[in-house]
């Protein structure tokens, strides 16, 4: 089974409006809003509720869906290939430079040219397919989380040539980064790059300049921890005084106004907020018909820009 397809802009294969509408990815038209598969590990007991969120999913609309070998040991693999059938026609991304280990952290980074073929050969065999749409290349080169020391520590050239081959071989479809700087972007855009994943959101705008290149180059900006995370020094969109007063205005939730504000922020940005709760799902992909008028979005900029730089409060 090969996962891909095409479908129109304004529905899914199914005749569902796209939630948060049509973008581009990887070549195909998916829809704005889709699904993180991260937080699938939370019903490692329950693995019917996890496929019967992921089929969820698809009928809310959602055919873009975002996993790794590493979320779960496999697990958010597995599920994705128990609940997904050919005529969803979702396109699957998933990424490498991790690899699970035991221990309270849970991963290592897995950076070398080898590991990285090994990760993509260990996607393709608990997805079940032969051929990934697309496979991010998940750097070191910014917070939050990982930083690559020692012999983890590999140059961006090599990395891609081993992604470029893997293309060139028909496992991978097209090529993603995440985690990176404007200046790795711009070394790895001869490559083609389909996509950047990078911590972003209204209240954590460092990678401004990173969104307008990708913006330039036609590449896809998805973010990650859009909403925030308890990580040091990332704040949480939802404590916003001006999202929470947006989402009394526009009778919505904090999160979903924080959603909102990153479609409205390019034409480029795709969602993955993962959940492990239905509720919670149709609440995310509701987000996309949250509509920001011009005063809103001004208020939601002026204060996500007041706490990026320490001002806020």
């Amino acid at each position: 089974m090969t996962l891909t397809g095409t479908s129109s802009a304004g529905t899914t294969p199914a005749g569902t409006p796209r939630p948060g509408g049509a973008g581009t990815l990887a070549g195909r038209t998916v829809s704005r809003v889709g699904y993180g598969a991260m937080q699938l590990e939370r019903v490692r007991d329950d693995r019917a509720a996890g496929v019967a969120l992921l089929r969820r999913a698809v009928e809310l609309g959602v055919d873009h869906i975002d996993t790794a070998q590493f979320y779960g040991d496999g697990l958010a693999n597995e599920l994705i290939r128990e609940a997904l059938r050919p005529e969803d026609e979702v396109l699957v991304v998933s990424k490498v430079g991790a690899t699970p280990v035991p221990g309270p952290v849970r991963l290592r980074l897995a950076q070398k040219p080898h590991e990285l073929r090994a990760s993509v050969e260990d996607n393709l065999a608990s997805l079940g397919v032969d051929r990934i749409p697309l496979v991010n290349l998940r750097r070191a080169d910014r917070g939050p989380g990982l930083r690559a020391e020692g012999d983890q520590v590999v140059d961006l050239d090599d990395q891609l040539a081993t992604m470029v081959a893997l293309r060139d071989e028909g496992k991978i479809g097209a090529i993603g980064l995440s985690s990176v700087t404007a200046d790795v972007l711009r070394r790895g855009v001869p490559a083609g790059i389909a996509c950047v994943q990078n911590s972003y959101s209204l209240v954590s705008r460092d990678d401004e300049e990173l969104l307008e290149l990708c913006v330039a180059e036609g590449i896809a900006w998805v973010p990650y921890f859009p909403l925030g995370s308890a990580f040091p020094a990332m704040p949480k969109v939802t404590d916003e005084p001006a999202v929470i007063a947006a989402a009394q205005a526009l009778g919505c939730t904090p999160s979903q106004v924080g959603l909102a504000w990153l479609l409205h922020r390019a034409p480029n940005v795709l969602l993955i907020p993962g959940t492990a709760n239905a509720e919670h799902l149709a609440a995310n992909v509701a987000a996309g018909a949250v509509a920001l008028d011009g005063a809103t979005l001004a208020a939601l900029d002026a204060a996500g820009a007041r706490a990026g730089d320490g001002s806020a409060g």
